[in-house]
């Protein structure tokens, strides 16, 4: 009997050890407690994959947003606080609370389907397979990962041998294109907000699997880096194969500004459109010394948008070529959409006088022969004739 007890003991210890020796599978596994991580966290996890959020500490380290311009979850973030903090403007910063921060954090992240986090739990050993991560923590468990999302953890770094790069955001310049393959747009750099980031800033050369954060203090950017570990993992791709087109969609249909315009904001009912063609350049803003402001009010000259149709629509030369006046009235600009995105044009009028003020929610009343304004423009171009569609290279580049 004694005998019998005593493997029964044993028996019992070893399946103990085996429980807690588990491995665990996730899509993405995010390690760090910072703004940037929570932020990737939280969009991978919204974005439709299993989510493992790594803190290694009690609670989240986060740090005040300064940033001008917030848009997506940095937004939401602010929202959460606010209210929490109870004060009346709940975009309008006031004091920093991290304990606050904190318990805003903990209960949105409690609430986000798809997300797991790990709190008071460090890593022992980490390795990099052919097609995925392995993190050992130090309760034994092993966490097994397709995607993993780095927020420059330097020990991280150096037991995985990854050369670690810092990549900062790109200020808006319309003659290098690279504004094109924006994920986030708003960081404050020099004084503006008129920057952005690139996707392929989040990606190492040679290095398959990860997604790299250089900044861990933005929500803006740990936002994009969620949107492009979750794509990777759903398609079940590299991320060096990810879908440029396929991540900015997805980051727009959640309120992150692409390109950072000073004066549209998240609420305005035309925001969704104006970021779409804003991206493409063919409407282009105008870049002051303290951001960039898209003037959605403000009349459409020939002369503005003549070469960017050109560039996007084969067929914009021929219609050009025909065009001689200097303004652009709603009729000619439904009548140049049509031509090159092959519409009609009567059955477009129709349509467009039921919207113009209903699901368009444009303040001016629908004159054909008016000046149409960028506003106006942006919300038709990208209805009939999506200038989003045409694909770019990793430059930005459009590619015929």
């Amino acid at each position: 009997m004694i005998k019998k007890l005593f493997y029964i003991s044993i028996f019992l210890c070893l399946a103990s050890l085996t429980v807690g020796a588990q491995t665990k599978k996730t899509d993405v596994l995010v390690v760090g407690n910072s703004n940037a991580a929570v932020a990737a966290a939280i969009q991978s996890a919204i974005s439709g994959v299993k989510t493992t959020l790594l803190l290694q500490a009690k609670g989240f380290d986060f740090v005040e947003i300064t940033t001008k311009i917030n848009s997506g979850l940095t937004e939401t973030f602010l929202q959460k606080y606010h209210k929490a903090a109870q004060t009346p403007d709940s975009l309008k910063l006031a004091k920093f609370d991290k304990q606050l921060a904190n318990v805003v954090l903990t209960k949105w992240t409690d609430s986000v389907k798809n997300l797991t986090v790990i709190k008071d739990d460090v890593w022992m050993e980490a390795d990099a397979h052919t097609n995925s991560w392995s993190i050992k923590l130090s309760n034994g468990e092993t966490i097994k990962a397709k995607i993993l999302i780095n927020t420059n953890d330097e020990k991280l770094n150096a037991r995985l041998k990854i050369t670690a790069k810092t990549v900062t955001p790109i200020a808006i310049d319309y003659s290098n294109t690279i504004y094109r393959t924006s994920v986030a747009g708003g960081m404050d750099l020099n004084g503006t907000s008129a920057n952005i980031f690139s996707l392929y800033d989040l990606l190492l050369p040679n290095t398959e699997n990860l997604v790299w954060i250089s900044d861990p203090k933005s929500m803006l950017i740990g936002q994009a880096a969620g949107a492009t570990a979750a794509y990777a993992a759903f398609f079940d791709t590299k991320v060096s194969l990810s879908n440029l087109k396929k991540i900015q969609g997805e980051l727009i249909n959640y309120k992150l500004n692409l390109m950072p315009f000073s004066d549209i904001k998240t609420t305005d009912t035309n925001w969704k459109a104006i970021q779409f063609v804003g991206l493409t350049g063919v409407i282009k803003s105008d870049i002051k010394a303290t951001g960039a402001f898209f003037n959605p009010e403000q009349p459409v000259t020939t002369e503005e948008i003549k070469q960017p149709f050109k560039d996007h629509f084969y067929k914009a030369q021929i219609w050009f070529d025909d065009y001689k006046m200097e303004q652009i009235t709603i009729g000619s600009a439904i009548n140049l959409i049509c031509y090159v995105g092959n519409k009609d044009e009567t059955a477009t009028k129709k349509q467009l006088t039921k919207n113009w003020k209903t699901s368009y929610q444009f303040k001016t009343d629908l004159d054909f022969n008016r000046q149409i304004t960028r506003r106006e423009l942006a919300v038709i171009l990208q209805d009939y004739a999506p200038p989003f569609n045409v694909f770019i290279d990793k430059t930005g580049k459009i590619v015929r």
